[in-house]
């Protein structure tokens, strides 16, 4: 079945962990590079975001809506090492990266698929987690086909596991980089080393993929065969090359949210829409929306995931129990219960997120694990507190009977 892309774009999302007492030097280094300039949401530009998330939350995410003029020019003010310690102390930052003035460009070879990376930010939480967006979109392309090939290639550009010959003849070429090497150079200049994220296990070979693609009219309409496109679409959100052969329960998965001419497709890696220019909203609406409150909602989940994952690390160390009891409580009690959105469609997609990163049982097994770990903390604390009352009362006798030895002499 071939199939035609209107538009399509591709965010390949990349997790990494800065050391909490490292984090203000970190941001001090992003704010360095002439490339990364801080974000700042705007309430007369950036309405969806306004209404699309609860207050909670845009306390939380996008405390910046709240800047007027004035304080924008205070902080701009400030010199770069002051910067870093404002923002340090902000539950989260987001900055743009300028990645054209970083990487020469140069045309590689033919019979490639080509692509152009259009878009780069950082978005950093106060917990030490962060992101690296990096938006893509190929080049005077418009199979579909090329799409899966392209996704499925890309997202393992950081793997060293060994790929099969399909994998190895789909040629991935842009203009922003002189060759595809360059890529792990460029993620460590922004990420460092990300060793932290191996210590808690946390998979960072694979990159996490945000896609959405419109099919053209003539590729998905009234007369198309639904059952066709939809193993196309298996491949789609599963990551699969074009050549991949699908089953037939596609209709049966349960990570599928669909609407007619929209189908949304998760997984613990990937968040993946595909919709039909046959409504016009696909593309001049969803379009815009997907990739702006859709997807910093994903950003959020993603972000409780890995929080959680961190903190699970820190209750294995016994030496870090004190401040992971603390965080834990905090994330429960101020995080985890606040609703995100009441957006209609984010209801929906808070729903299918959830399930896909398996939040609830994560944070249902890092519960139980931090009760039995509480209780032998506590059964710990009164061991040690008897010892030293033993300890105690056993000096006082000694005292005592030296005492009443002196006394008698």
């Amino acid at each position: 079945m071939e199939l035609k892309t209107k538009y399509q774009y591709t965010y390949f999302i990349y997790p990494y962990l800065v050391e909490k007492e490292k984090y203000s030097n970190y941001l001090y280094g992003l704010l360095k590079k002439k490339q990364c300039k801080l974000k700042i949401f705007d309430r007369k530009k950036d309405v969806e975001i306004d209404s699309y998330f609860m207050p909670e939350i845009k306390d939380s995410i996008f405390w910046t809506l709240d800047l007027g003029p004035t304080q924008i020019k205070n902080y701009e003010k400030l010199d770069t090492k002051m910067k870093a310690n404002v923002l340090s102390n902000k539950p989260s930052v987001f900055f743009e990266y300028n990645l054209q003035q970083d990487i020469p460009a140069k045309i590689g070879e033919q019979g490639g698929i080509f692509f152009d990376i259009t878009k780069c930010e950082i978005i950093c939480f106060s917990t030490g987690v962060c992101f690296l967006l990096i938006k893509t979109t190929l080049s005077q392309n418009d199979s579909f086909a090329n799409v899966l090939n392209f996704n499925y290639k890309f997202r393992d550009i950081q793997s060293k596991i060994g790929h099969t010959k399909e994998y190895e003849n789909i040629k991935i070429q842009t203009e922003k980089l002189n060759n595809m090497q360059n890529f792990s150079t460029f993620l460590k200049n922004i990420t460092g080393q990300n060793l932290l994220a191996k210590q808690i296990n946390l998979d960072t070979d694979r990159l996490i993929t945000y896609g959405y693609a419109c099919l053209e009219q003539n590729s998905w309409n009234e007369n198309t065969d639904l059952k066709l496109l939809e193993k196309e679409f298996e491949k789609y959100y599963y990551i699969m090359p074009a050549s991949e052969q699908t089953d037939d329960a596609t209709s049966k998965k349960e990570l599928v949210y669909k609407e007619k001419y929209l189908y949304y497709g998760f997984s613990g890696n990937s968040t993946m829409l595909l919709t039909s220019a046959s409504n016009i909203k696909n593309y001049t609406n969803l379009l815009f929306k997907y990739e702006n409150e859709q997807l910093y909602h994903f950003i959020y989940d993603l972000h409780q995931k890995i929080y959680l994952k961190k903190l699970n690390y820190e209750f294995s160390r016994p030496k870090s129990f004190i401040k992971a009891q603390y965080e834990f409580i905090e994330f429960a009690r101020k995080k985890w219960i606040y609703e995100v959105t009441n957006d209609i469609k984010g209801l929906v997609l808070e729903k299918y997120y959830r399930i896909a990163q398996d939040l609830e049982d994560t944070f249902n097994k890092l519960k139980s694990k931090y009760d039995l770990l509480y209780k032998e903390y506590q059964i710990e604390k009164v061991n040690k507190h008897n010892k030293w009352i033993i300890a105690i009362i056993s000096i006082i006798i000694i005292i005592n009977i030296i005492n009443i030895i002196l006394k008698f002499k």
